[in-house]
């Protein structure tokens, strides 16, 4: 049993609710105490690896969420594809299901590359700053500007047609 002043325990007790709001941004508020759970469970099983600098360890938890988080979409895809191959399969001409009904910004976020549409959720989302996200996502931190400027780009772009178009 975990003692209160364990290194893994302060460590949850002071990330685990921003970790949530990280997951349930991505994957709603149905699977993210699910993947949370995974997450503790995951960092548990490290608990070897958990850094002693409380910063340090925050980001490790998230690395690991994130990590949890990239298991659970690859599940979603396959999930998704088999669908795919079956309606195909039985070649059923019924309606299409409904498009999603999220905001203008959001649906421009999800057409971004995944990597871009990452970025920008953790600086704007989540609160992180360039070289946090970039520490977060194991790449330079020059990467982690280019990347971001770039979906700045795309967004102004995408933003801007659809209120043309509006």
């Amino acid at each position: 049993m975990k003692r209160a002043d364990d290194p893994l325990t302060r460590a949850l007790e002071r990330s685990s609710t921003d970790i949530l709001t990280y997951l349930a941004r991505r994957v709603g508020p149905d699977d993210a105490p699910d993947l949370l759970g995974e997450t503790m469970v995951i960092a548990w099983r490290r608990v070897r690896d958990l850094p002693a600098d409380d910063e340090q360890a925050r980001m490790w938890l998230f690395g690991i969420a994130r990590g949890t988080l990239q298991n659970h979409a690859r599940g979603e895809r396959r999930r998704w594809a088999l669908a795919d191959r079956i309606r195909l399969q039985a070649r059923d001409d019924a309606t299409a299901p409904p498009s999603d009904t999220g905001s203008e910004v959001r649906d421009a976020i999800a057409r971004l590359d995944p990597d871009l549409a990452e970025i920008v959720r953790l600086v704007h989302w989540d609160g992180f700053t360039l070289t946090d996200a970039a520490g977060l996502l194991g790449i330079p931190a020059s990467t982690a500007r280019g990347r971001y400027q770039r979906a700045r780009e795309q967004l102004r772009a995408a933003l801007s047609v659809q209120a043309s178009l509006a």
